[in-house]
């Protein structure tokens, strides 16, 4: 069993497939607490589902594209035979998880199955998570399918961001990595035009759900 916050459709908001309808899958529970969360109400509650129960809401929502997220979906170990089976299935998986250290009983992104799309969400320091908690083993493991996201509160993410680019040897050179601001904290502009000042090779993201629902906290 699967301890599930909500699910419901929604325009999947981020990444490469950013415009993509999906179902959004949110599992409850969350070992950080990032400074700029926008999803606290995923930290408890929801419901006890079969990994049968929610391939079959999958189904009823008939979209192939699924936004498996939290909270943090690595910490049930379940969800590995929850991907397993929407693989199966026929769904495009994308895994939206922290990329940080997460303990023995938790699923590593090493364990991920192959297939699924690995969105790792890199902690800047304005989350409040520090770099020792960053999983650097993993996101060494990640491939061409997969992506890296900084999500920026202020100028001094960006530049702690923008210096690990630069300096390469973290990760695949090939990875497709994302910045984006946080939401009344960090003008889009300013991110896009220190972007294009220094030459970075890097996408420039906003979050489009909140774009196109502003002021909605919940069911998009």
């Amino acid at each position: 069993m699967l301890k599930v916050n909500e699910i419901y459709t929604a325009i999947s908001g981020e990444s490469r497939f950013m415009g993509w309808p999906c179902t959004l899958i949110r599992l409850t529970g969350c070992h950080i607490r990032c400074s700029w969360c926008d999803s606290e109400h995923s930290f408890t509650g929801g419901q006890n589902l079969s990994v049968q129960d929610i391939v079959q809401k999958v189904r009823d929502n008939c979209f192939k594209t699924v936004l498996l997220t939290g909270g943090e979906p690595l910490l049930q170990h379940e969800v590995q035979q929850l991907m397993q089976a929407l693989l199966a299935d026929g769904r495009r998986i994308l895994l939206e998880t922290s990329g940080t250290l997460m303990g023995s009983k938790a699923l590593s992104l090493a364990d991920v199955p192959q297939g699924v799309h690995r969105v790792v969400d890199l902690k800047a320091p304005g989350s409040g998570i520090g770099s020792e908690k960053i999983d650097w083993q993993g996101l060494a493991l990640l491939g061409q399918g997969d992506e890296i996201k900084v999500v920026c509160a202020h100028r001094q993410d960006y530049e702690w961001a923008r210096d690990l680019v630069l300096a390469g040897g973290r990760w695949d050179p090939q990875l497709r990595v994302s910045f984006s601001p946080v939401q009344d904290s960090l003008s889009s502009r300013d991110l896009a035009e220190w972007i294009l000042k220094d030459g970075l090779d890097v996408c420039f993201q906003i979050q489009l759900h909140k774009v196109i629902w502003p002021n909605v906290e919940r069911g998009v």
